[in-house]
């Protein structure tokens, strides 16, 4: 099982996490631990590790790569889980969290997984395999309205509505079953001419996806949770890598930054909103041109940083 890829913006985020050796860190997706192992490294014996992924493969991937540590605990969850996660193992707050958002290496490259448009596999998509809902259940089974608007707003494809109408003519003949009869209907979904820029599956692919595993949804519903889980001092590191992601954790982390909703011309704060921190990462850190050159997946990462604040202060 191969989960070997470098981890991207890997010291970055150890730094940006600044750990203390006696602290208590979560990796929300734990994938196959190369985060991890290196937050261990740095942990005392009186440091703590909870490690959570919904995907079964990453699970035992983890386990086998960190082997038995009492400090560590592993987790099969969905990171949106870590609350109550964290309430069964008596742990009130922690020091630190990663989210490595979105598809991993090795669900990129397990062909029958589904995820890649480059092989021929049936069309699944699911991070849990535990789930019901598949990506061939959204191909088959959504209306022609939605698979447009699920295309348009999570592939920001600039065909949607062409791929969507293509989709529910091939599949009224017979049921889309694979990735490479989806190829097909999206390239005859997309003029010649405008399929030079990547692959035309490419956009298509990664909203299903997002639809599939509800991958915004949960993270738009998680970021506030995660802050209220630190304790003082504590940081949040999220790493996305595409503009949806990107702006959710931005926006996120600017109203816990800034909550007020006053008008203004107040002269002071009577919303009674509070701040829970502040951002440490104005913008977003992207990958150095050495690691551009290691590790072609980093090329989109971007790394956004949120610090507890020792007391929640008026704004």
């Amino acid at each position: 099982m191969d989960f070997e890829h470098r981890p991207v913006l890997l010291n970055e985020v150890i730094e940006g996490l600044n750990i203390r050796p006696g602290g208590i860190y979560a990796d929300g997706t734990l994938g196959g631990a190369g985060h991890s192992s290196e937050i261990l490294k740095r942990l005392s014996d009186k440091g703590r590790l909870v490690g959570i992924d919904q995907d079964a493969e990453a699970i035992e991937a983890a386990t086998e790569r960190i082997g038995r540590d009492e400090r560590v605990s592993i987790v099969r969850n969905n990171y949106s889980e870590l609350p109550a996660v964290l309430q069964e193992l008596h742990i009130e707050k922690v020091d630190g969290i990663l989210l490595d958002i979105g598809v991993s290496s090795h669900q990129l490259d397990t062909a029958d997984r589904g995820f890649s448009y480059k092989s021929d596999a049936p069309l699944d998509m699911r991070m849990d395999q535990r789930q019901r809902i598949t990506a061939a259940d959204i191909i088959n089974g959504y209306e022609e309205k939605e698979l447009f608007r699920v295309i348009r707003d999570y592939g920001e494809e600039k065909f949607a509505q062409n791929i969507a109408k293509h989709i529910v003519q091939a599949r009224a003949v017979k049921p889309i079953e694979t990735t490479f009869e989806l190829n097909e209907i999206i390239k005859i979904s997309i003029p010649a001419r405008m399929r030079q820029d990547g692959h035309p599956s490419k956009r298509t692919f990664q909203a299903i996806r997002i639809e599939c595993n509800r991958e915004l949804e949960v993270l738009s519903d998680s970021i506030e949770k995660m802050i209220d889980l630190l304790n003082p001092g504590g940081r949040l590191a999220i790493i996305t890598f595409h503009s949806l992601e990107d702006r959710i954790v931005k926006n996120a982390f600017k109203t816990a930054e800034n909550p007020c909703i006053c008008p203004p011309d107040f002269p002071k704060c009577v919303c009674g909103r509070v701040s829970k921190g502040r951002q440490i990462t104005r913008k977003p850190i992207t990958a150095t041109e050495e690691e551009l050159k290691d590790n072609s997946r980093s090329k989109s990462a971007k790394l956004r940083i949120f610090e507890r604040s020792n007391s929640q202060t008026r704004m």
